[in-house]
């Protein structure tokens, strides 16, 4: 998609809008993960620093053994204190001893001393009180170490998230490409579609103005009205089909026998105040032994038959001549629908490709445009087949084959 275009603009507003979602839902995820690990984490430790010390604090006898990270305090009934050596000056807390040698129970509480903290567990022991103090710098590197580690695993999620993000926002923006996509090829689609009938209503309004104007009878207008009539019924089933095709899976719908001869009749009819402008014969060569039969949609089919007859009357100069001819092939057991001209033709290297949305000719870069491309379409959703040959100035010949219906 280009830069310019407005719906691949919005396709990539849209990834970008999820996968930023995507990653700041997992970031928030990551986030509260850490958080709440590193929060069990410190507690337990202080849980077990707390129950180790207390363990101390009921067993020691003495303060010469200590365990690693930890000073003991102990006041005796005569007020002599005793410690470890290399304890922290700011221990021990005298007024917890206090407060426990006077009855009061025993204390846990923790103390920060120049950015460490300490845990202190003071309680009676005997007739005396012992001070139990744990540093809990050990806990607090292995939390810091435990975060570094959640915080690398989380750059490493977010990175994952990005491009797991990125992926899933075009998987979930590919129905919305597609639909866009759709909406394109369906205005491209109705305007093209729509533009030969339009043509042919305002001819024949035309005509009928023209009799109008001369001071003809109505008998004589008679089959102008007839026409108009018709065609803005075809003009109406037209649009059905083109709304139809939007709802429903290729070859989906309600489908009936179809007489091709029928539906052949009434697009030459339909193109004949063309071609006599043209200065070109228009004629219908249907088959002699019996219906051309087939099983289908007949607005579809005969806008198979008019994008046909109008490529053919587009490439044919004036006092050329056009043909659709019918038979019906019980080898194959298919009914054949070949359009055949002598007008400009074409590259016989541009066969295989004619049939492309909006191709161009190799040599004199002709523009193919959507008529042939939805003929195909139409032709390979009623299961059935479409080619072209043509030689440069020699005109050109389309054969469309339909299974036939069987007796």
């Amino acid at each position: 998609m280009t830069g310019g275009d407005p719906d691949g603009l919005l396709l990539r507003r849209a990834r970008r809008s999820l996968a930023a979602q995507n990653m700041a839902a997992v970031a928030l995820i990551l986030m509260l993960f850490g958080l709440v690990v590193a929060w069990v984490v410190a507690r337990g430790q202080r849980t077990d620093l707390e129950r180790s010390l207390l363990h101390t604090a009921a067993t020691e006898e003495d303060v010469v053994d200590p365990p690693a990270g930890s000073w003991i305090f102990r006041l005796d009934p005569d007020g002599r204190l005793t410690s470890t050596r290399h304890a922290p000056r700011t221990f021990p807390d005298r007024a917890a001893l206090t407060r426990v040698r006077s009855g009061g129970a025993a204390e846990s509480t923790s103390v920060d001393v120049d950015g460490t903290d300490y845990l202190v567990v003071t309680q009676r022991q005997d007739d005396g009180v012992v001070q139990v103090v744990g540093s809990l710098a050990t806990g607090e590197a292995e939390r810091h170490r435990l975060l570094t580690a959640l915080g690398l695993a989380g750059l490493a999620g977010l990175a994952a998230a990005a491009g797991a993000g990125t992926l899933l926002a075009r998987r979930a923006t590919a129905g919305l490409g597609d639909a866009l996509a759709r909406q394109r090829r369906f205005v491209a689609d109705a305007s093209h579609e729509l533009r030969t009938p339009v043509t042919q209503l305002h001819t024949r309004a035309q005509l009928l103005r023209q009799d109008l104007q001369a001071g003809a009878s109505p008998d004589e207008m008679a089959a102008d009205v007839e026409q108009l009539v018709a065609g803005t019924g075809q003009l109406g089933e037209v649009i059905e089909d083109l709304l139809l095709s939007t709802q429903l899976p290729t070859g989906a719908g309600p489908v009936a026998e179809v007489d091709l001869g029928v539906a052949a009749a009434v697009v030459v009819a339909a193109f004949a105040a063309r071609a006599i402008g043209q200065n070109v014969e228009l004629a219908l060569d249907p088959d002699p032994d019996r219906p051309s039969l087939v099983h289908g949609r007949e607005p579809a089919l005969r806008r198979v038959l008019t994008a046909l007859v109008d490529n053919a009357l587009s490439h044919t100069p004036s006092g050329g001549h056009v043909t659709v001819e019918l038979r019906t092939d019980d080898t194959r057991g298919t009914v054949v629908v070949s359009v055949r001209d002598d007008g400009t033709g074409f590259d016989p290297a541009d066969a295989a490709r004619i049939f492309d949305r909006f191709a161009r000719g190799h040599g004199d870069q002709r523009r193919f445009g959507l008529g042939l491309a939805l003929a195909r379409e139409v032709v390979a959703s009623h299961g059935g087949t479409i080619e072209a040959t043509g030689v440069p100035g020699r005109g050109a010949v389309f054969t469309v084959r339909l299974p036939a219906v069987r007796p």
